[in-house]
C-alpha cells in the first residue's frame, strides 16, 4: 500500500514538473510510472560508450607501433577510465540540464532529473560516484607508470566533464562543446592511452586521436541537431543553434568523412588501414539520415550509427597497427 502511494506521488510530481517547464501550451501532461532499471540504463546513454572505447583501442594500437608488447593491464584501466568518465558525464548532464529546466521535453534517452521521478541529488550522487571510480582507475595507472604529472590531466578531465553543462558558465551552453569534446574525448583520451603504455607519441597516435575526436564531435552535432528547436526555446546556445541546420549537416558530414582521409594516409604505411573504409557501412547511412530526417527522433539512429562507425574504425586501425 505504501509503495502504491509513493508511486502515485512520483507520477503526480512528474506531471506537475511537465506542466511548469517551458511553454505549457506546447508541453502536454504525460503520466510517468516509477523509475526502472531501464530508465537508469537509458540515462547512462549506452549509445555513446563506443566513443569512450574507440580512443583507447586506437591509442593502444599506436603504442604497439613503438613497443610491440601489449600492456593489457594498463590498457584495461585506460578503458575503465574512459567508460566510467563517459557515464559520469552523461549522468552529470542529466542532472545539470534537469535543474536548469532545459531537458523538460526532449527526444531520446530517459531524463531522470527533468522527469521528476528521481531526486536531482540522487542523480548527482550517481554522477559523482562514476567520476570517483574513473579517478581511482586513473590513479592506478599513475601508480603503475609513475607518471605523477598525469594526476593533473585526470583532474582536468573531470573538471571539464562537470562544466560541460554544470556551473554558471557551462561551456556546452556557449557553443564550445565540440571543442572540448575533441580535446578530451579525442586528443587526451587517445594520446594519454598511448603515452602510459609506450612513453612516446608517434604520428600514428596523433592521426588516431584526431579521428576519434572528430567522431565524438559528429555524435555531439547529431545530438544537438536533434534538440535544436528545444535548445533555441530555452536559450541553450549550442554550436548547432548558432550556425543553423544546414551548416551543422555540412559539419557533421566532414567530421564523419575526414577520419577516413586520415586512414588513407595511414594506409601508406599500414595497408590494412584501408579496411577501415568498411566502417562507412555505418557512417554513410548516418550521413544520409542527418540530411534527410523528418522527425528529430530519427537522429537518435544517426547518433548510434556514428558511434558504431567510430568503434569499427578504431578496430580496423588497431589491426593495421599490430598486424
Amino acid at each position: 500500500m505504501a509503495s502504491s502511494s509513493k508511486s502515485s506521488k512520483n507520477r503526480h510530481k512528474a506531471a506537475k514538473h511537465r506542466r511548469t517547464s517551458g511553454n505549457p501550451a506546447k508541453r502536454p501532461v504525460v503520466e510517468l510510472g516509477p523509475v526502472t532499471a531501464k530508465d537508469w540504463i537509458g540515462a547512462a546513454r549506452l549509445r555513446t560508450l563506443p566513443l569512450a572505447v574507440a580512443p583507447v583501442v586506437i591509442g593502444t594500437g599506436a603504442a604497439q607501433t613503438v613497443d610491440r608488447n601489449l600492456h593489457w593491464v594498463i590498457a584495461l584501466f585506460c578503458l575503465a577510465v574512459a567508460v566510467l568518465l563517459q557515464i559520469g558525464v552523461n549522468f552529470a548532464n542529466d542532472y545539470s540540464d534537469g535543474i536548469r529546466g532545459t531537458d523538460a521535453d526532449r527526444v531520446g534517452p530517459a531524463r531522470l532529473t527533468a522527469s521528476g521521478r528521481v531526486p536531482a541529488r540522487k542523480v548527482l550522487t550517481v554522477a559523482l560516484v562514476f567520476f570517483a571510480l574513473a579517478a581511482l582507475a586513473g590513479l592506478a595507472i599513475v601508480i603503475r607508470t609513475q607518471q605523477w604529472w598525469m594526476l593533473a590531466v585526470g583532474a582536468l578531465c573531470i573538471v571539464a566533464a562537470w562544466f560541460y553543462t554544470g556551473g554558471k558558465r557551462a561551456y556546452g551552453y556557449n557553443a564550445m562543446g565540440e571543442l572540448f569534446v575533441f580535446v578530451f574525448f579525442g586528443l587526451v583520451a587517445t594520446l594519454g592511452t598511448t603515452w602510459v603504455q609506450a612513453f612516446a607519441l608517434p604520428l600514428e597516435a596523433w592521426f588516431g586521436a584526431i579521428a576519434a575526436g572528430l567522431f565524438a564531435c559528429a555524435v555531439l552535432l547529431a545530438n544537438n541537431l536533434r534538440d535544436i528547436d528545444q535548445d533555441r526555446e530555452v536559450g541553450k546556445r549550442t554550436l548547432t543553434v548558432l550556425i543553423g541546420k544546414i551548416a551543422t549537416q555540412v559539419l557533421f558530414t566532414l567530421f564523419v568523412l575526414v577520419p577516413f582521409v586520415l586512414a588513407a594516409l595511414t594506409a601508406l604505411l599500414y595497408p590494412i588501414a584501408w579496411l577501415s573504409l568498411l566502417a562507412l557501412l555505418a557512417g554513410l547511412p548516418a550521413i544520409v539520415i542527418v540530411w534527410s530526417y523528418r522527425q528529430p527522433r530519427e537522429l537518435v539512429v544517426a547518433l548510434g550509427l556514428t558511434s558504431l562507425t567510430a568503434l569499427a574504425y578504431a578496430g580496423f586501425l588497431y589491426w593495421a597497427f599490430v598486424g
